[in-house]
């Protein structure tokens, strides 16, 4: 286990995704961070699909998660990434503006690891992120290996 995971974001507004890398780095985070614009992106890099860059075997991965993402949505994600014997390891955060508590419900059914709401607040949101680059740099994440 290790606590250099690769930090993956998939989020598809661009102002969000910056805002999360900048405020973890802030938060003293020195992980790679990997950005995904939708949910089919980080599906074909986490299973190996389709063109462009794949998943190490062997490396240890956290994934950001939006809900509300095009081509595939983030519970949609969650449901394949869970499902599967071993990327269902990978802690999955869910980080969005959907405060709908049957959502939160499903997706931590589903497994997600965390649910937090994305403040709609400049200086509420940069906080958030912050103080989940500190809670980040304390979590132990296994590393995802190649399916037998």
């Amino acid at each position: 286990m290790t606590n250099e995971a690769i930090i993956l974001v998939a989020d598809d507004d661009d102002g969000h995704a910056r805002l999360i890398e900048k405020n973890l780095v802030r938060a003293g985070l020195r992980n790679p961070i990997q950005r995904f614009e939708d949910g089919q992106q980080i599906l074909d890099f986490l299973f190996r699909l389709g063109e462009g860059v794949k998943r190490e075997a062997s490396a240890s991965y956290l994934l950001l998660l939006d809900i509300r993402m095009p081509k595939v949505d983030g519970v949609e994600v969650l449901r394949q990434v869970k499902a599967d014997a071993e990327l269902r390891k990978l802690p999955v955060i869910m980080l969005t503006t959907t405060e709908d508590p049957r959502e939160v419900e499903r997706c931590h059914l589903l497994g997600c690891n965390s649910y937090i709401t994305k403040p709609v607040d400049y200086d509420k949101f940069s906080e958030a992120i912050k103080q989940i680059g500190v809670f980040l740099s304390f979590v132990k994440v296994p590393a995802v290996n190649d399916r037998s």
